[in-house]
């Protein structure tokens, strides 16, 4: 069971990366027209931290997989696997309907559910859950610029 648990945290983080990638779109005048917060990190930041991050979930799910009880795996891929999906719904909102304040809720929710998940990843490996505190720091960090864009526009 370990690999299908490995498996679907794996397959977890693929969709989260080509989801997202199917709805966030930063090329169009939308998006650029927006009043941007001052802090706003600059655009190579972004290319930098998603790759990290999506590397980092990868092998954290691996990780948990490989050491968990049947039960902390299935709980860890529950609250990952809504993570995900309140994350696909921030890419969602934010860059289709541009419903800013539905997408900003979606990513505090999801940053919330990312808690846990760093918990269970730091109970299994001391190693995996700081290389895994970046990516919360920065679902956390998105989230509160998600809701200055919705304050500012």
């Amino acid at each position: 069971m370990k690999s299908v648990y490995a498996a679907i945290g794996v397959a977890l983080v693929a969709i989260y990366s080509v989801g997202s990638g199917i709805w966030v779109n930063t090329g169009d005048n939308w998006y650029r027209e927006l009043n941007s917060p001052s802090w706003q990190p600059p655009d190579w930041v972004f290319g930098v931290i998603w790759p990290y991050n999506f590397i980092v979930l990868g092998w954290a799910a691996i990780r948990v997989a490989q050491s968990a009880t049947a039960a902390v795996n299935i709980t860890y891929l529950v609250i990952f696997g809504l993570s995900v999906i309140c994350a696909l719904i921030w890419a969602y909102q934010f860059y289709r309907p541009h419903n800013l304040a539905a997408a900003s809720m979606a990513l505090t929710l999801a940053a919330i559910l990312t808690l846990p998940v760093l918990v269970i990843t730091f109970r299994e490996s001391n190693v995996v859950g700081f290389a895994l505190v970046p990516y919360q720091l920065w679902v956390a960090t998105a989230s509160a610029l998600s809701w200055s864009y919705s304050r500012l526009n």
